[in-house]
C-alpha cells in the first residue's frame, strides 16, 4: 500500500508574534462558558465573539491576505458544526460582517445559541489539554471557526488534536440548531484560504495536484493515497480520478463525502498541504475547492432511453388530460347549441318585447310570411302528422325523407314537423363535405354540432411531431389522428351531450324517478332530442367515410334510445349505407315528389295573393277616405281577406303551369317573376330558356376532363334527345343499357347523370324501370334543345363520330384476329374456316355500318355549314 507523510508546515508559515490569552482572561472565559457568575460590569464589557488577540494587525491580516499567520509553537484548529449552514445563503444578501452577526448573538437574551461559547466550552472545560488560545476566527459560510493556539514545546499539535478529539467524543457538545450532531475539531495541516466568495459548501471536494515549487512537476496521487489522507474526516462515498486521456491541467481528482460537514472539515484542514508520496522525488501541493455535483437524472435518462414505452405513455396522458379538461366544456357547448341557450330569441328581454308588441309583429309577419308554404304544408298534412306520430313512439329506427332537390324537405321537417320542439340538432352535411382539407372538415362538423373548443390546426402540428419522432427513434408516436378518428370523437361527445339533454327535464318528484337513465329515455320518447341530418350522401363519392361514421353514430343513438334521427336526402341509393349501419331494421321512408298541377297552381296563387293583398288594402284605404268625404258610410272590409286575381292571369297560368311542373323551387321562381309584372307565359318561357342554357353549359359544352365525371357528352345528349322525342316523357331503362352510346359502363354513367340531377331513374319492384327528366322543367328544356337545329346538328355529329370510332375499333379487332388466323389456315384450314367466314361477315357488316354513319355525318355537316 502506498503511504504518504505530511511535510512540516511550521517552516512554511511566516512567524508572527502577538499577545496571547493571559491566565486571568482564560479563567474569565472558562467561567462564562460554564455559566459561573461574573461581575455585572465585566459581563457588559467582555464579549465572547471578540478576537482574543489585542493586536489589530494580527486580527486584520487574514482579511487582507486570505491566510492565517502563525508564530512558532502556534497551530490552528478548525471547529465544525458551530453555525447553521443555511445561514451563509442569507448572509450573501445582507450587509452583515462576521463580527456584526456574533455581536447580535451576544446581545440577545438567548446566550445558549452563542457559537463562540461552544468553542470555549470545548477548549477550556478540561485541564487535560494545556493550550492557550490566541485568536478565534469565525467562518459563518463553513459553519465553523478557526482557533489559533499555542502549546508546550514538549507536546506536538497532533497530540493536542488527538486529546481534544477524544474529549469531544466522550463529552459531546451539541449545537442548538442540530441536536443530533456534535461539535468536531480538526488540526489544520495545510494553509487555509479564508475567502468571502459566493462558493457554498458542497459534499464533493475537487483536489488539484499542483507543484510545491515552480521548477518541479507535481505527482498525481492515487486513490489509495487520497483515501488514507481524507478518510479520517468522514465517510467517503466515491473517489473519481481524472481520465488518463484528459488534457486538463492541473491534474485533479474528486472526493465525494456523505456529509457536507465532513467535506468542510477536509477542505479547511487540508487545503494547501504539501505531500510527498513514497518513491517520488517532487512534493505535491493539494489545492481543495468545493465542486457542484452533477446530479444523475435517472428518471430523465430512463425516459430518453425507452422511447417505445415513453412516447405512447405521453400520448395516453395527453389524451387523458384532454378528456378530463376539454370534454366537459365541449359537452356543455353542444348542449347549449341544441337547447339554444345563447340565442337572443330565447332571452327574457326578447319574449317581453314580443309580448308588448304582438300586434306590430303580427302585421309584419303577415306581410313577409310565405303563405305559399302554408298551402303546401296543408296539402302534406298527412305526412306531417305521420312523422310527428313516429317521434312519439319508442321505435329504434330511422326516419328518411327522400325527394328531389327543391321539393321542400327541410322546410317540411324543421318548420312544420319540429315546429313545437326545442331540442333539435340540425346537421347540414353539405358544408362539411365541401370543406377543404381535414382541418376544414373537422372545423365545419364541429360548428354544425356546437362542438367547441376545437383545435383543428393541432392535428397538423401533431403530424409533424409524429414524423420527427418516427424519423429519429423509429417509433410511431400516434400523436396525430386521422379524419375518421376525429369525426368519431366529435360524434361521441355530441352523443353524451344529447343524452344529458334528454334527461334535463327529469325531476326527483316524477313517478318513474327510480328508473335508470336508459330506461327513462326508453319510457319517454317524447323527451328525446331530434337530430335532422340534411343533405345526406351529398358528394358521397368524395368523403364516404364521413357518411359511414355519421350513419353508425345515428344507429347507435336510436338503438340506445338517446335521440330520434331524421335523414333528409335526394339520393335514391340512401338505403345502402343505412342498411350497413342498421341491418335488422325497416326504415320509415317518406318520399316527397313534385306537386300536382292543381296544388302547384294553388301554391303560386297563394303567394300572389299575399303580395297583392297590401296593394288592395292601400286602394281600399283611398276609396274609404273618398267615401268619407262624400258622406258615404260603407262598411270596412277585412284587411286579411285575399284580393281576387285577374281571371285572365289565372287562365294563362293554367296553360303554363303544366309546362313548368310541380317542383317547389321552380314554382317560387315563377311567383317572383309574376310579382314583378311578367305574364305567366313570358315568365315560364324565360325559366325554360334559362334552364336549357344551364343544361347546355353543364352537360353538353362542359370542358371537364373525362376523369372529372363518369359520363360523356354523347351519353348526356342521347338521353336529352330521346326524352324530348318521347310522347310519355320517359324512356325504358333497359333500352338505354343496350344502346351503342352506353356500351361502356352504362350503369355507372346513368348513376352519375342521376346524381347530377339531369335524369331521374324510376324503379318498379326494386328494379330500375324507366328514365325521366331530373325535374319537370327539364322536359321542356330538353324539347327546346332538341328543336334547336344548331345544337342538334352539333350534338348529332358528336354522337355519330363516337359511333364511327367504335365501329372502327371493332373492325380493327377483327382484322387483328384474321392476321392471327392466317398461319393456321395453311396447316389446318378446316378447323378455322368457319371462324374466318364469321369474322369476314362481321367485318363486312361493320364496314356497311361505318359507311352509313359517314354518310349521316356528311348530311349533319351540311346542316352545320348551312346553319
Amino acid at each position: 500500500m502506498i503511504s504518504a507523510h505530511i511535510l512540516s508546515q511550521q517552516a512554511t508559515r511566516p512567524g508572527h508574534g502577538g499577545p496571547r490569552f493571559t491566565t486571568h482572561s482564560t479563567a474569565l472565559l472558562v467561567q462564562r462558558s460554564l455559566g459561573q457568575g461574573l461581575p455585572l460590569a465585566h459581563r457588559r464589557t467582555t464579549r465572547a465573539w471578540e478576537s482574543t488577540s489585542s493586536s489589530t494587525a494580527s486580527t486584520g491580516s487574514h482579511k487582507e491576505s486570505g491566510h492565517i499567520e502563525t508564530a512558532p509553537h502556534e497551530s490552528l484548529l478548525f471547529f465544525n458544526n458551530l453555525f447553521p449552514l443555511k445561514l451563509s445563503s442569507i448572509l450573501i444578501w445582507r450587509p452583515w460582517t462576521s463580527e456584526d452577526l456574533l455581536q447580535r448573538f451576544e446581545q440577545s437574551s438567548y446566550s445558549f445559541i452563542d457559537p463562540i461559547k461552544l468553542v470555549k466550552r470545548a477548549i477550556n472545560t478540561h485541564d487535560q489539554v494545556p493550550i492557550e488560545v490566541t485568536q478565534i476566527i469565525p467562518r459563518l459560510k463553513d459553519g465553523g471557526a478557526f482557533v489559533k493556539f499555542t502549546h508546550p514545546s514538549e507536546m506536538s499539535a497532533a497530540v493536542v488534536e488527538s486529546k481534544l478529539s477524544e474529549l469531544l467524543q466522550n463529552n459531546p457538545i451539541k449545537p442548538w440548531f442540530n441536536p443530533f450532531g456534535r461539535v468536531k475539531a480538526g488540526l489544520v495541516e495545510g494553509v487555509p484560504w479564508l475567502e468571502d466568495l459566493y462558493r457554498l459548501p458542497r459534499s464533493r471536494i475537487r483536489v488539484e495536484f499542483v507543484a510545491a515549487k515552480d521548477d518541479a512537476s507535481p505527482a498525481e496521487l492515487s486513490q489509495e493515497t487520497l483515501y488514507s489522507i481524507f478518510r479520517k474526516f468522514g465517510k467517503i462515498t466515491e473517489i473519481t480520478s481524472q481520465p488518463t486521456d484528459s488534457k486538463v491541467l492541473p491534474r485533479f481528482a474528486y472526493i465525494d463525502f456523505v456529509l457536507v460537514r465532513d467535506a468542510i472539515m477536509a477542505r479547511n484542514c487540508m487545503h494547501g498541504v504539501v505531500l510527498r508520496e513514497q518513491g517520488s522525488k517532487n512534493a505535491t501541493k493539494l489545492r481543495l475547492s468545493y465542486e457542484q455535483r452533477v446530479k444523475a437524472h435517472h428518471i430523465w435518462a430512463w425516459f430518453t432511453s425507452h422511447p417505445r414505452i415513453v412516447i405512447p405513455l405521453v400520448a395516453a396522458l395527453i389524451a387523458a388530460f384532454t378528456v378530463a379538461v376539454f370534454d366537459p366544456i365541449r359537452e356543455f357547448f353542444v348542449k347549449a347549441h341544441v337547447q339554444k341557450y345563447f340565442e337572443f330569441t330565447n332571452s327574457r328581454l326578447y319574449k317581453w318585447f314580443k309580448s308588448q308588441t304582438s300586434d306590430i309583429l303580427a302585421f309584419r309577419r303577415r306581410k313577409t310570411e310565405d303563405a305559399g308554404l302554408n298551402a303546401l304544408f296543408t296539402h302534406r298534412k298527412d305526412l306531417i302528422d305521420s312523422i310527428q306520430t313516429g317521434l312519439l313512439e319508442s321505435v329504434d329506427t330511422f326516419t328518411v325523407v327522400h325527394g328531389p332537390r327543391g321539393s321542400g324537405k327541410k322546410e317540411l321537417i324543421l318548420d312544420q314537423v319540429l315546429k313545437e320542439r326545442s331540442n333539435v340538432l340540425h346537421i347540414d352535411c353539405k358544408p362539411v363535405v365541401e370543406a377543404r382539407g381535414e382541418a376544414g372538415t373537422i372545423g365545419r362538423l364541429a360548428f354544425e354540432v356546437g362542438y367547441r373548443p376545437v383545435f383543428s390546426w393541432s392535428n397538423n402540428i401533431s403530424s409533424l411531431v409524429d414524423l420527427a419522432v418516427q424519423s429519429t427513434t423509429g417509433v410511431k408516436a400516434n400523436f396525430s389522428e386521422n379524419l375518421e378518428s376525429q369525426v368519431v370523437k366529435i360524434l361521441q361527445t355530441t352523443a353524451s351531450a344529447l343524452k344529458q339533454v334528454g334527461l334535463s327535464e327529469r325531476k326527483k318528484e316524477d313517478k318513474d324517478a327510480d328508473l335508470s337513465e336508459d330506461a327513462y329515455l326508453e319510457a319517454h320518447p317524447e323527451r328525446r332530442p331530434v337530430i335532422v341530418i340534411d343533405h345526406f350522401l351529398h358528394k358521397s363519392e368524395e368523403k364516404g367515410v364521413i357518411y359511414d361514421r355519421i350513419a353508425d353514430w345515428a344507429a347507435a343513438l336510436v338503438q340506445s334510445n338517446i335521440a330520434h334521427v331524421i335523414f333528409l336526402t335526394d339520393d335514391a341509393s340512401y338505403s345502402k349505407p343505412l342498411q350497413r349501419s342498421l341491418p335488422d331494421r325497416v326504415f320509415r321512408s317518406v318520399t316527397l315528389g313534385d306537386l300536382s298541377p292543381d296544388v302547384a297552381k294553388k301554391f303560386v296563387i297563394s303567394q300572389l295573393q299575399t303580395d297583392t293583398k297590401f296593394a288592395h288594402d292601400g286602394q281600399q284605404q283611398d276609396s274609404e277616405s273618398d267615401n268619407q268625404d262624400n258622406g258615404d258610410k260603407n262598411q270596412k272590409k277585412d284587411p286579411n281577406t285575399p284580393a281576387p286575381l285577374d281571371p285572365a292571369l289565372l287562365k294563362e297560368l293554367d296553360t303554363c303551369i303544366t309546362a313548368l311542373g310541380g317542383r317547389l323551387t321552380d314554382l317560387q321562381v315563377l311567383a317572383r317573376r309574376l310579382k314583378i309584372g311578367q305574364s305567366p307565359r313570358k315568365a315560364v318561357q324565360e325559366i325554360i330558356d334559362s334552364t336549357a342554357s344551364d343544361i347546355l353549359r353543364m352537360f353538353l359544352l362542359s370542358k371537364s376532363s373525362s376523369s372529372d365525371r363518369k359520363y360523356t357528352t354523347e351519353q348526356a345528349w342521347y338521353l336529352i334527345s330521346h326524352l324530348a322525342a318521347s310522347p310519355s316523357c320517359s324512356i325504358p331503362y333497359n333500352s338505354v343499357l343496350l344502346s351503342n352510346t352506353f356500351a361502356s359502363s352504362p350503369e355507372t354513367a346513368l348513376e352519375a347523370l342521376a346524381n347530377a340531377e339531369l335524369i331521374t331513374v324510376k324503379s318498379q319492384n326494386g328494379m330500375p324501370s324507366e328514365i325521366k327528366a331530373g325535374k319537370p322543367v327539364y322536359q321542356a328544356a330538353f324539347q327546346k334543345l332538341a328543336s334547336d337545329e344548331k345544337v342538334k346538328a352539333r350534338m348529332d355529329l358528336l354522337v355519330l363520330t363516337e359511333l364511327a370510332k367504335m365501329e372502327t375499333q371493332k373492325i380493327e379487332k377483327v382484322e387483328q384476329e384474321l392476321v392471327m388466323l392466317q398461319g393456321l389456315m395453311a396447316r389446318r384450314p378446316g378447323d378455322v374456316s368457319e371462324r374466318v367466314e364469321y369474322l369476314l361477315e362481321k367485318m363486312k357488316g361493320g364496314q356497311a355500318k361505318l359507311k352509313g354513319l359517314e354518310e349521316e355525318m356528311g348530311v349533319v355537316k351540311g346542316r352545320l355549314i348551312k346553319g
